[in-house]
């Protein structure tokens, strides 16, 4: 089913910590993708506080800018079947394949926004191993773990691109953050440097809608504020090799996609003593 040869973006992906794949979805895909945000955003505005039920969270901010906003939303895909449907894409399992095979869980299940003008929408420099906790239900994690990200929108400097520091996947876990929040932490060169790392080494993740992205857990990466008139929104999502992973969502089973059921266990530790919805307390 799949050329023996490495495609081009599995050369960059092992070689850079990160790749991009041009026009994967079409236009008439990706306005599909961006009604189905809009209605996710909308339920989120709705609950006007963080909201839980089982593993789908709408996580809510207060923006000084703007006032409450959803900064985004994990695991829509159990209710929503154009969510569900493109995480599942047949072309979607043709990026994943060369790099973790044909049987795949599912971690990360995620909608990002950037609106326009808001001010508390950065990402701090991390790796996104930081995340994957307990680390020992991700086993060999550098090689079983691909992160992707959808683009719905144009993705540049100036709307909050992820910026990208090639190579550093192959530097181990570095923290970087400390204590503090990785989202709404404000992204600074400074710690770069107090790492002993080069910011010029950064590259913008420029993106056009459609195009897909995908980035190793030890890639080290962070975004600044959205300045311009234009929503920036990334459908992310992140799978595992299922032998590696003892968490996580199937799906993928022998190259065919697996039906949601009942929700497992993914981060959500409280998942069987608390699965009823509730709003949370932060």
């Amino acid at each position: 089913m799949f050329d023996p040869v490495s495609p081009p973006h599995v050369v960059e992906y092992r070689r850079h910590g990160y790749a991009v794949l041009r026009g994967v979805f079409s236009a008439a895909e990706i306005a599909e993708l961006a009604a189905a945000f809009d209605r996710e955003y909308a339920t989120g505005m709705k609950h006007g506080r963080s909201f839980r039920h089982g593993n789908l969270v709408y996580r809510i901010g207060h923006d000084a800018a703007l006032g409450p906003i959803v900064r985004l939303v994990q695991w829509p895909s159990y209710h929503d079947a154009v969510l569900n449907r493109f995480r599942q894409d047949p072309r979607m399992l043709q990026i994943l394949a060369p790099l973790i095979g044909i049987d795949c869980k599912q971690i990360i299940n995620q909608l990002h926004w950037k609106p326009p003008g808001a001010a508390m929408v950065d990402f701090a420099f991390h790796q996104d191993a930081r995340f994957r906790r307990p680390r020992t239900a991700f086993r060999d994690l550098a090689n079983t773990y691909v992160q992707t990200g959808i683009a719905i929108d144009r993705h540049d400097r100036a709307s909050g691109a992820m910026r990208m520091l090639p190579d550093s996947q192959r530097l181990g876990d570095i923290d970087l953050v400390g204590k503090a929040r990785v989202a709404d932490t404000a992204v600074s060169e400074l710690v770069l440097r107090e790492a002993g790392l080069d910011p010029g080494q950064l590259v913008d993740l420029v993106l056009e809608p459609g195009d897909v992205a995908l980035w190793n857990s030890f890639t080290i990466h962070g975004s600044g504020p959205n300045t311009t008139q234009r929503d920036r929104r990334l459908y992310l999502n992140g799978y595992a090799a299922a032998a590696s992973c003892d968490r996580g969502e199937w799906t993928f089973r022998d190259g065919k996609p697996c039906p949601l059921g009942k929700p497992v266990l993914v981060h959500y530790e409280e998942l069987y003593s608390r699965p009823e919805p509730h709003y949370i307390d932060e």
